[in-house]
């Protein structure tokens, strides 16, 4: 198969349109081609491709930064001789004075399929500028590495923030080209908006579902995705985030992992297992202790559990990840009622909203976890009625079937 990117590069035809245009490229450290060239270097090289300027979203084009809410400096980029515009800086949302720099914008990034990660917060902030300046916006597209499932409630009316650009569950099942498609329609935009598409792309084949495993090399797109595994498990360990509990960050297996020095793993497990053992399916579960080396319980021993989805016994359709989360999450409540679970603190510069309802696109799954009487049939109606929903406003957006 070939990534957006890839086609770009071999096929002249598609770059037509290019020609006399100031061409900038949106990139991170995942955008590299087949031949794990970084896209940036590999448009340079082209002839007839004018490159003007770059951008970086979170954590950098370089991926220079390692942790949330550590922002990234503007400079001049020491080969190509252009400059470089973070839009995790001073700013979020490119300027006036940014988008005079390009007549064209390539997006190379590779998403995750999850709501909160903030590349798809950045898309729509670029778009909306681009309609605003009359400026084009191509997406160069890459594989939705978790596929087409989805899952997680929809983000609520007024509750838009850098972790959440709009009305979408939790887990999607689009590419960034196609999630580009529904900000158009859905934003109301008058935008030159176009994807590359990518070729040989089957969101459903086994056993990547979604990655192309054994044709492609996973280069970390944010410093903490590490590997498929993280990527699987994400939609529901992001949601540690917003809890005292550690995600695993200062381990090797970040957003792999869940617990703190207090957890009890077994008595953990078990009352997961006695609320809800359907939404344990798909994945396993394996009781484990860990020291984090930065983060949350730095140089403490943590005990908790780790999520294993890297064998045999994944089964990509029944592996719901947010419910598996949030069943960790209600089941360690019912253990200890006074346990602090929620983490009050400042969440992508947002001071006045807890982080936990930020990341879930508002306060129900908060709630449902504190109400003693609420049951996993409450959140699994309101959940499944959601993604209902999602899964019939989509489909005009698909362009992999």
């Amino acid at each position: 198969m070939k990534f957006g990117i890839d086609r770009l590069l071999e096929e002249r035809e598609l770059r037509r349109p290019l020609a006399g245009q100031r061409v900038a490229l949106l990139a991170h450290p995942a955008s590299v081609t087949a031949a794990m060239r970084h896209s940036l270097d590999a448009l340079a090289g082209l002839d007839g491709v004018r490159l003007s300027a770059a951008f970086g979203p979170q954590h950098g084009l370089r991926g220079d930064k390692q942790d949330n809410m550590v922002e990234t400096a503007d400079y001049t980029d020491p080969v190509h001789g252009i400059p470089v515009f973070s839009l995790y800086g001073t700013v979020r949302r490119p300027t006036a004075a940014m988008m005079d720099s390009f007549d064209v914008l390539l997006i190379d990034l590779q998403d995750l399929g999850c709501r909160i990660y903030t590349f798809i917060t950045t898309l729509r902030y670029v778009l909306e500028e681009a309609a605003r300046a009359h400026k084009a916006v191509w997406v160069l597209d890459r594989p939705n590495p978790v596929g087409r499932p989805a899952e997680g409630l929809t983000l609520r009316p007024e509750w838009e923030s850098f972790v959440g650009a709009g009305a979408l569950p939790m887990r999607h099942g689009l590419t960034l080209g196609e999630l580009g498609h529904w900000l158009v329609k859905t934003l109301g935009l008058d935008v030159d908006y176009r994807v590359i598409e990518m070729a040989g792309w089957d969101p459903d084949a086994a056993p990547g579902h979604g990655w192309p495993l054994g044709q492609r090399t996973w280069v970390n797109p944010s410093p903490n995705a590490p590997n498929l595994w993280m990527a699987r498990c994400y939609p529901g360990t992001v949601m540690l985030e917003g809890t005292t509990l550690s995600e695993g960050r200062g381990t090797t297996r970040p957003l792999e992992l869940l617990g703190a020095p207090d957890v009890e793993p077994r008595r953990l497990m078990a009352g997961m297992q006695e609320l809800a053992p359907a939404w344990l399916a798909g994945c396993t579960l394996r009781p484990c202790w860990f020291e984090p080396t930065f983060h949350k319980h730095v140089g403490q021993l943590c005990a908790g559990l780790q999520v294993h989805v890297e064998d045999a016994r994944y089964d990509h359709e029944a592996f719901r990840p947010w419910r598996l989360a949030a069943l960790a999450f209600k089941a360690l409540r019912g253990l200890r009622d006074d346990y602090p679970l929620w983490r009050d603190f400042p969440y992508e510069y947002e001071t006045d909203r807890l982080a936990i309802d930020l990341i879930n696109g508002g306060p129900l799954l908060r709630e449902w976890v504190d109400d003693p009487s609420a049951t996993p049939g409450d959140l699994e109606s309101l959940a499944a009625a959601d993604e209902r929903a999602w899964l019939d406003a989509r489909g005009e957006f698909l362009l992999y079937r």
